[in-house]
């Protein structure tokens, strides 16, 4: 019995290298090497890739999507929806516009209101400087309002079309080499899909916001004018000569008389 299980150790011998399932891999030049190196960095354009699958034209199946991770439309949507102020867009209607609201009252309050008050000085009734300051500062937060809400409405416009598209257009390293990359069946239609439910609301709800801002700053506009319009057309009616506040001919009167003719006292 010893000797027939010492008779069958030999035969049980195997070597490591000639069992093993995987290739030795090609260390040195040819084409072998170039399928290894040739890989870019894993993309995850669509899912279903399976990175143990077979090379096919010389590359991994990751490589079927060349555009980098952060120049895909999906990814591109979500750097967007978590970034200031894009992030308000997406979010809840009244956070939404209680944010817009204490952007504007910000901007009127620390930049409209200060130069609405300085910017011509003093002059005029108590009411109508308060009125113009007052208007002067809305008309600040509104215009503030519109940039942040336009910068928005063109940053999910951009993102919409490249979800919507069924090309992407990318840069491997710099401006100088763009490319284009036809989406698959799959990408085109989880990024339509995400473009149709996701960002084409956003972009409703700003469009809304828009209108609502310019008419809002055009009504607040006109009336400043109109503010300041009468107070200019009293100063004509008296012969432009009175400012308010700075000269009159009463007070003219008093310190030079004799600039009057007919009027003032007699100095004889």
């Amino acid at each position: 019995m010893a000797a027939a299980a010492a008779g069958l150790l030999p035969a049980l011998r195997f070597s490591p290298l000639e069992a093993s399932p995987f290739p030795k891999p090609l260390v040195g030049g040819g084409h072998g090497w170039t399928k290894t190196r040739g890989t870019r960095r894993g993309l995850s354009c669509a899912p279903g890739f399976s990175s143990s699958s077979s090379f096919r034209n010389g590359s991994s199946p990751e490589t079927e999507c060349p555009v980098p991770l952060e120049q895909q439309p999906v990814n591109e949507y979500q750097a967007l929806s978590t970034s200031l102020p894009f992030s308000w867009a997406a979010g809840d209607l009244g956070l939404y516009c209680s944010r817009l609201a204490c952007t504007g009252a910000a901007f009127a309050l620390l930049v409209g209101l200060p130069v609405s008050a300085f910017g011509r000085g003093f002059i005029g009734d108590p009411e109508t400087y308060a009125l113009r300051c007052t208007l002067g500062a809305v008309s600040t937060g509104l215009l503030a309002v519109i940039l942040a809400v336009l910068r928005m409405y063109l940053g999910w416009a951009y993102v919409g079309n490249r979800l919507l598209s069924a090309t992407v257009e990318y840069e491997e390293t710099g401006w100088y080499d763009g490319q284009i990359w036809v989406k698959t069946p799959e990408v085109l239609a989880r990024d339509r899909l995400l473009g149709s439910f996701s960002v084409k609301p956003v972009l409703s709800r700003v469009k809304v916001t828009l209108v609502f801002l310019a008419l809002s700053l055009a009504a607040s506009i006109v009336l400043f004018v109109n503010v300041d319009s009468p107070r200019d057309a009293a100063s004509e009616e008296k012969g432009g000569r009175a400012v308010a506040g700075v000269y009159n001919d009463a007070a003219a009167r008093s310190f030079e008389p004799e600039a009057f003719c007919g009027g003032g006292s007699d100095l004889s």
